[in-house]
């Protein structure tokens, strides 16, 4: 298989990539000028790097020969501020099917999208594929229309669409200030950390099976449509945050006095997407989180 990935240095580009290289898969990574992630990427002659910006996709050139997959991960204005402003977000459209014409122009027949669990906004209950979408924010309202007019396009190029929704992955390469990396450095430092109540319902995929589930939504032949990229197992945020401070001695945690207001958790059905990708996650949360820790204390000192 040959593949291009558009945001090849972010968790889930690095894991893919680890996971075509394992395969002897051909990737052309297409990787944003000046970023610091380079060295996450393995040292391959499987792979060739491409530097481009959202705003010039349409400079990368790959190796002359067609490829069959093309991944769309990179997405721009992320950080808090951003994730709800209209104008910003209105950005990650325009570039997604600027990706599609990417594809298209690199013979790709098969374009996958990295959805958001954002697309359907909040919910109480178990949600499947077919739930109905009803996002909240700036950021799941471009996911939303990002996956239908990349959906459109692609039928008039005749490329298949595939659009996986990503829940809550986690790793190694994760980003800073996520719930978890604070947990476990304040457990590192000794300090308190202090939480909501953390009653909803949560789930979590480690790194390195959300790269496999998405390899496997390349190479297998599935229908067009929405997959889910998520874990198997569904708890309580706090039963993950106690599981996490159980791995320090003396870790101290304090949880809020659940209000009155409602809070919206997820709970992902993953039993179309397991079934079609024959998949079952390899690594718990318990060695996944083992490895986030040890990751950190090194990258602390």
């Amino acid at each position: 298989m040959r593949v291009v990935i558009t945001g090849a240095t972010s968790m889930i580009g690095v894991a893919l990539i680890n996971e075509c290289v394992k395969n002897g898969d051909r990737v052309l990574a297409i990787v944003r000028e000046g970023t610091r992630r380079l060295k996450r990427l393995p040292e391959s002659y499987l792979i060739q790097i491409e530097f481009a910006d959202l705003d010039n996709l349409d400079n990368v050139k790959g190796d002359g020969k067609p490829y069959d997959v093309f991944y769309h991960f990179a997405w721009g204005h992320t950080s808090k501020v951003e994730r709800d402003l209209p104008l910003a977000q209105e950005d990650n459209i325009r570039t997604t099917l600027e990706a599609v014409e990417l594809a298209n122009k690199l013979g790709c027949k098969k374009f996958v999208g990295a959805g958001s669990q954002a697309e359907y906004g909040n919910y109480s209950c178990e949600i499947t594929e077919d739930t109905v979408p009803n996002p909240t924010t700036s950021y799941g309202i471009s996911k939303l229309s990002a996956n239908l007019l990349s959906r459109r396009m692609c039928e008039q190029l005749d490329i298949k669409h595939i659009w996986a929704r990503i829940f809550s992955v986690y790793g190694c390469n994760d980003n800073e200030g996520t719930m978890l990396d604070y947990a476990i450095n304040q457990f590192i430092k000794g300090e308190t950390a202090s939480f909501s109540a953390a009653t909803q319902t949560w789930n979590y995929l480690f790194e390195s099976d959300a790269g496999r589930m998405f390899y496997l939504l390349g190479i297998k032949e599935v229908e067009s449509g929405i997959y889910h990229v998520a874990g198997n197992e569904s708890k309580p945020l706090r039963k993950y945050i106690e599981q996490v401070a159980s791995k320090f001695k003396d870790a101290m945690c304090e949880f809020a006095v659940s209000g009155d207001k409602p809070v919206y958790g997820i709970e992902p059905n993953t039993d179309k997407s397991y079934k079609a990708l024959e998949f079952e996650p390899e690594i718990t949360f318990d060695e996944g989180i083992r490895r986030v820790i040890e990751s950190t204390k090194k990258a602390r000192g």
